[in-house]
């Protein structure tokens, strides 16, 4: 009777669980609990292959150190001649005059020691060198090029509200995105693909911008597109300095707000404590002259200072529409890619489609399970009728294990429940035959019952836990298609080896313990 107790209430403890994990798939909104999320392959949704352009993360990192460079020796007041970076290979720099070329050297001994000197020359009263950063180093920008692109997209797409998005990488620069449910695709992708660097610059209003538009642009300074809701209209550009005042590594917030005159919607950004400095200094410095806010290399706004602006606030404004704002605050504030990315793979799985399989793999599975059920009550009559009992609470067991760890179930998941209908009756195939040899050699129920189950549970336990460590393998290191089918089948094998060995020892106990039955049926 002791065991009948501890038996029964573990049973009930975890069949109430289960129910308590699967009833809000079943009817959402019954209480805070995660439901089983079905996968790419169920629901439809978009598949993406991202290549993130790391040679760029290379020439941002190099144009980065060349305007570190003009700022040391500009504070160290050696003049120089030129500064030029040369693609992402590195920067040349020359000084002229004896004077310079002394403090340079010296500069170049006690700062710049971390990048390498090359094509070095003096002649003429003129010291040249070229500056590249060490392959080691440069290999590492690259990698964590990749790697900060990943967590940017993961960033945005978890603030775009979608459930159970697949992001990973995919070899040296590439990722591998899949959401499902998404049902406005290009929103998506623009989300994903915006590059989102946000940078503040002086607009130049010393030289002439049509000389610049005919190709005479001043040193220092850039033509920059104006941004326009339409796709490839022309507008005049702007010309600016190609100092980077701000950068949006400098925002805490960014979030959408209306225009109170005409109810637009606009971007209000507000800065960190450092980045509120910078900005007030640069409004102070800059009373009626123009700065402009350029996003993704196309000005969106360039207002005229009109007074030193405390507070560290600022807003984009461009015409947006609501969708387009939100999806601006939602890039800012996850932070720009610190390299283009280029989609190299797309596909949209349509829910039509997704229907689709769901209906065919539970008319598998349901079939597959009608075969099962009738072989066992055929074959072993009223005790394959308790394993057909311990099969439905497996099931019940599966989908409350999927809710339970907020899994995702795939089409290959549909296939592993399948084998684990199999694998459970397997099990209890395994007791029952022990039990009918026991009986054949005059063995009492009661005994023969003790003898199956005791002689059965090794092997069990050993082909199960043989699987299992298989399946936690392909989770850890399976992607996709392979993960799915994994993770259904882990949580059979636990929830097999529980109900061939708890379960239907449980019932078995029940009705020969008061002696309800004489006779084993089976």
């Amino acid at each position: 009777m002791k065991k009948l107790s501890w038996r029964t209430f573990l049973i009930l403890a975890v069949m109430i669980a289960a129910v308590v994990y699967v009833l809000p798939s079943l009817k959402p909104g019954m209480w805070p609990h995660n439901k089983i999320n079905l996968g790419l392959d169920l629901q439809g949704g978009m598949h993406l292959v991202l290549e993130v352009d790391t040679e760029k993360a290379l020439e941002t990192t190099l144009e980065r150190r060349s305007q570190d460079i003009r700022e040391l020796l500009k504070k160290n007041r050696i003049r120089y001649r030129e500064i030029t970076r040369k693609g992402n290979e590195g920067i040349q720099v020359s000084v002229a005059d004896t004077e310079n070329i002394d403090s340079f050297k010296k500069l170049l001994e006690k700062e710049l020691m971390d990048l390498e000197q090359n094509d070095v020359s003096e002649a003429n009263n003129l010291f040249s060198v070229f500056l590249s950063i060490p392959k080691a180093e440069a290999e590492q920008v690259k990698s964590m090029a990749t790697t900060q692109a990943l967590e940017t997209i993961r960033n945005r797409i978890d603030q775009f509200g979608v459930s159970e998005p697949d992001i990973r990488s995919q070899g040296e620069n590439r990722i591998l995105i899949q959401i499902p449910g998404v049902k406005d695709t290009k929103r998506a992708k623009d989300l994903i693909g915006k590059t989102a660097q946000l940078e503040f610059k002086l607009v130049d209003e010393i030289h002439s911008l049509s000389a610049a538009q005919n190709g005479t642009i001043p040193p220092g300074s850039e033509l920059v597109a104006l941004y326009t809701e339409t796709p490839g209209s022309e507008k005049t550009p702007y010309l600016l300095k190609k100092q980077i005042l701000l950068t949006g590594a400098d925002l805490k917030d960014a979030r959408v707000e209306f225009d109170s005159q005409f109810n637009e919607p606009y971007v209000s950004i507000e800065f960190n404590r450092k980045g509120a400095r910078i900005f007030e200094q640069v409004t102070e410095e800059n009373v009626k002259k123009r700065l402009a806010i350029v996003l993704d290399h196309k000005v969106h706004t360039a207002p005229v200072i009109q007074e030193k602006i405390a507070g560290g606030q600022a807003r984009i404004t461009g015409s947006y529409t609501l969708e387009e704002a939100k999806d601006l605050a939602i890039v800012l504030r996850a932070g720009a890619l610190p390299a283009p990315v280029k989609i190299l793979e797309e596909r949209t799985v349509g829910p039509s489609l997704g229907t689709d399989s769901i209906r065919m793999g539970l008319m598998s599975m349901l079939i597959g399970g009608a075969i099962v059920v009738l072989f066992m009550v055929v074959y072993y009559k009223g005790a394959g009728l308790i394993a057909n009992c311990a099969l439905v609470l497996n099931i019940l067991l599966i989908a409350g294990g999927l809710a339970a760890f907020g899994a995702t179930l795939t089409l290959p998941g549909i296939a592993g429940i399948i084998l684990t209908i199999g694998m459970a009756v397997d099990a209890n195939v395994l007791i029952f035959e022990r039990i009918r040899e026991e009986l054949d050699i005059g063995k009492s129920t009661l005994s023969a019952l003790d003898a199956g189950y005791e002689r059965a549970t090794l092997t069990i336990l050993d082909a199960n836990v043989t699987t299992l460590i298989a399946a936690l393998v392909l989770i850890q290191f399976g992607t996709g298609s392979v993960k799915g089918f994994a993770i259904t089948l882990s949580l059979g094998v636990v929830a097999s080896v529980f109900t061939a060995l708890i379960v239907t020892r449980a019932i078995f106990d029940f009705f020969l313990s008061g002696r309800k039955i004489k006779q084993l049926s089976i």
